[in-house]
């Protein structure tokens, strides 16, 4: 029924409301092609008041970091009884949450890199692993806070102990896997493709890489073996069931093939609000598998509900 009124949320007030911004708007100008009727809304601290005033049927959540995607916003959501997208208050809050996330994923026997959390202001002074390792927030999406230590460095990051920090107190300390960044997306109950994270000029996939135009080269399908290509598939569809993730999300995986075809695959975190800019990659990976952005956004409205 396309007559629905949805609401957009965007924006909001964390680190990534520029990327909000850009997905709500995105999605909110195809979901008006697809003949919805569409309210964007800003997010702020009313928000709860904003929407029981303006009773839409379902609210696109379109927005990124903490509070929109780590439980906060799903869990007004279930309180006004507004069908919402993507995944709800549990998975939500879970997956944003790198350590626990990997706890349960690991306990299924998903390949995971060795890390330990710790506070920031203890790895100063000593490295708190071999390096090379990452250090990243244990809460924070879209690369923001990520650091990446490198082989034969003498010293810790100065800027993780610093008053410039803005990312929380506690990281993640993770070994570094080389090789290639490799990415799957879910649609319900089905792993779309594989898609090659290509950074143009920067040393990972950080949030320029991700955001800005041209910072980032993508090939779907990623050219890999077939076998891996699957195993992809099914590591990623794995990570959303076991999480309890719902609509739409993303696994991201390092690939080393250095030493042999087979290498080693590695699952590093599922995203429940994978963005929708026009750079970004679900869109572009559901388009490889037959569904416009119009098709995509229409199913997720569709599959909008509460309880999730």
């Amino acid at each position: 029924m396309k007559s629905k009124h949805v609401a957009v949320l965007l924006g909001g007030f964390s680190s990534e409301r520029p990327v909000s911004l850009s997905s709500g708007k995105a999605c909110a100008d195809e979901l008006e092609k697809e003949g919805y009727q569409v309210t964007r809304v800003d997010v702020g601290r009313d928000v709860g008041s904003v929407l029981a005033e303006l009773k839409p049927d379902v609210a696109f959540n379109a927005l990124h970091g903490p509070f929109g995607e780590d439980g906060t916003i799903q869990g007004i959501l279930e309180y006004l009884a507004i069908p919402y997208t993507h995944s709800g208050v549990l998975a939500s809050a879970l997956a944003m949450n790198k350590e626990q996330a990997k706890r349960v994923a690991k306990s299924i026997g998903m390949p995971v890199a060795e890390s330990k959390v710790t506070s920031r202001f203890a790895i100063q002074d000593k490295h708190p692993m071999k390096p090379p390792y990452v250090v990243k927030p244990v809460s924070e999406g879209s690369s923001f806070g990520v650091v990446i230590v490198s082989e034969g460095q003498s010293h810790p990051p100065q800027v993780i102990g610093s008053s410039e920090w803005k990312y929380g107190d506690t990281v993640m300390v993770e070994r570094y896997i080389h090789g290639r960044e490799l990415t799957c997306a879910v649609m319900g109950d089905v792993a779309l493709g594989v898609c090659e994270i290509i950074p143009t000029g920067h040393s990972f996939y950080d949030y320029d890489s991700k955001y800005v135009a041209g910072g980032s080269k993508h090939e779907c399908p990623a050219k890999v073996s077939p076998n891996i290509y699957q195993k992809i598939q099914t590591l990623a569809l794995k990570a959303h069931q076991v999480i309890g993730c719902r609509g739409v999300s993303r696994s991201d995986f390092r690939y080393d093939d250095r030493h042999s075809e087979n290498g080693e695959v590695v699952w590093l975190e599922v995203n429940t609000q994978p963005g929708m800019t026009p750079t970004s990659l679900v869109p572009e990976i559901a388009a490889h598998a037959g569904h416009s952005f119009g098709d995509l956004l229409s199913w997720m409205v569709e599959d909008a509900s509460c309880l999730r």
